[in-house]
């Protein structure tokens, strides 16, 4: 098999960048190791930034994402038994937030692959990068089986967009890589119900309890998320323990009240922050989770991976129209300059909301200190808010 740009991974940052390619004209095969139905009802984050939808939208797989999306315009956080909303019509106008769940975006770009005639191979195994090092010679390939048989993939470019647990970031001489990695001392539960929403934007909530976060992905399911340990056992969470515990740390406001229904899934995330640098070795390039990583907390993951393969088109499109190797060689360099500001806005999310085990109460009276001051001061709000929507 040949193609121009292999891509491992199936998830948003690998089929958006294949589509994004054949827009421009440039061929790609993308390889998963799971299965068509396990990449599409996975479920992880919903809120895509404005650029993020503008991006969809420009690239012509936005349909759904305008019908169904549910637009916001702010969020609310809630402490000290008070909600404060973050108005981002007043703070940024013209921008907002968009709640799609992301396994709707990778059905949405699955199909229009498959309509254009793109190459998505799913339950592939084994595969192995090569011949992408500097020093290789000939073309760069992937090695896989696939229905039975060992096959290889030529490409002039290897994109590894096989997440954090992924083969191609493995696959870079550790000798070549900085690794700069920090975990967490709680992870997410997670729960999907099928509910109403009890609010109409999302709510983060911080009490003594521990963080809790109200979210939504359709009219009629809602998401929340609450503080627990990262090793916490899902089976010590029945689901009346998990609606007492929502409502404990969300019902802290006068008149408001969370509605329940049936759990559909449920499950518990650690959460670290984590950057490779650079995220590029000879002609393999990585984007999205197999690069970095951050807490949930301020809803970047997806639209980080866009934004890094939008960067990496351009830069492909320039090589092979005849423009040279520049933007390819500032891939890392133009990346990183955003993946460290989303990484500093999801700590500064994190740690300002989040209960810490070793915090004293004077850790306490700092950190309700800093959510008066973002809720009081339109300087702190905005900066709050033109992070959240997206540089």
């Amino acid at each position: 098999m040949r193609t121009q740009v292999g891509i491992v991974g199936a998830g948003p940052a690998g089929l958006l960048l294949s589509h994004l390619l054949s827009l421009r004209g440039i061929g790609s095969v993308v390889l998963e190791a799971r299965s068509r139905d396990y990449v599409e009802h996975r479920v992880r984050a919903g809120v895509l930034e404005h650029g993020t939808v503008r991006t969809l939208t420009e690239a012509g797989v936005a349909d759904r994402l305008l019908r169904d999306g549910m637009v916001h315009t702010g969020i609310e956080l809630r402490f000290g038994g008070e909600r404060h909303r973050i108005a981002f019509e007043k703070l940024v106008p013209g921008r907002a937030i968009t709640v799609y769940g992301q396994q709707e975006v990778v059905k949405d770009l699955i199909a229009a692959r498959l309509a254009a005639g793109g190459e998505v191979l799913f339950d592939v195994s084994a595969a192995a990068p090569a011949g992408f090092r500097p020093d290789d010679k000939g073309r760069p390939c992937i090695e896989f089986s696939h229905d039975g048989r060992r096959q290889t993939l030529e490409c002039d470019f290897i994109a590894g967009c096989d997440g954090f647990h992924g083969i191609c970031r493995q696959a870079i001489p550790a000798a070549a890589l900085t690794l700069f990695d920090r975990e967490y001392p709680f992870g997410w539960l997670g729960v999907l119900a099928e509910v109403a929403p009890s609010s109409e934007e999302l709510i983060y909530a911080s009490n003594e309890r521990g963080f809790a976060l109200h979210s939504m992905r359709s009219p009629q399911v809602s998401r929340f998320y609450l503080q627990v340990a990262p090793d916490e056992e899902i089976e010590r969470w029945p689901d009346e323990r998990i609606w007492a515990e929502l409502r404990a740390r969300l019902e802290t406001v006068p008149g408001w009240a969370l509605a329940t229904g049936p759990v559909l899934e449920k499950g518990v995330t650690a959460m670290r922050s984590f950057v490779t640098e650079p995220m590029q070795f000879g002609k393999l390039f990585l984007a999205g989770d197999a690069a970095h990583i951050v807490p949930p907390t301020g809803a970047k993951g997806l639209n980080l991976a866009a934004f890094d393969v939008t960067v990496l088109t351009a830069a492909l499109a320039a090589w092979y129209s005849g423009e040279g190797s520049g933007l390819l060689d500032s891939y890392t360099a133009t990346c990183l300059r955003r993946v460290w500001r989303v990484q500093h806005f999801s700590w500064w999310m994190t740690t300002l909301l989040h209960s810490f085990g070793d915090y004293d109460a004077y850790d306490r009276r700092l950190q309700q200190s800093y959510l008066e001051y973002v809720c009081s001061s339109q300087a702190a709000a905005t900066s709050l808010a033109e992070n959240y929507v997206g540089l």
